[in-house]
């Protein structure tokens, strides 16, 4: 079954930021997408210690690089969180096949990215503060995105 929306993260740089945002994929049924290349070695153990037995669980896609990104989903809406965006995400429409994309920890995403972006939306925050962490903001956006298209995953007892 072809996923509602993606999830995509912009050359990672932060395993455990990337290992949570996958765990949140993973919980809420949303494909993955890494767009290369990533700071560290995908996989490795902070990675996998952050991310636990969830990453098995994720559908993830890597792309070498924006260009093959862009190639593999010629249809879809690319919608950028950005601190750098003039539409709050709770005001944005979303439709079903978009994906969002989140760029680089430490860097965001350069001018050719946030350019071939399909809309910009903003997680908003207090006075002074310059950016929510890469997984809450994900979290956040992928939330509202999932409410508005009726596609949170069906809730299953919890083995435990």
């Amino acid at each position: 079954m072809e996923p509602v929306v993606r999830l995509a993260l912009f050359e990672p740089d932060i395993p455990p930021n990337t290992a949570a945002v996958l765990r949140t994929c993973a919980c809420l049924g949303v494909a993955a997408e890494i767009i290369e290349p990533c700071g560290f070695v995908f996989g490795g153990r902070p990675m996998r210690r952050a991310g636990m037995d969830y990453l098995d669980r994720v559908e993830i896609t890597h792309h070498e690089d924006w260009a093959a990104f862009r190639t593999a989903y010629p249809e879809s809406r690319r919608i950028l969180l950005t601190t750098a965006a003039p539409t709050l995400y709770t005001e944005f429409t979303f439709e079903a096949g978009d994906i969002l994309v989140c760029g680089r920890e430490t860097a965001g995403v350069p001018d050719h990215v946030h350019a071939a972006a399909d809309a910009r939306v903003i997680v908003p925050m207090a006075a002074g503060m310059r950016s929510l962490n890469v997984a809450a903001a994900a979290a956040m956006v992928l939330g509202e995105a999932l409410r508005q298209l009726g596609a949170f995953p069906s809730q299953e007892p919890n083995p435990e």
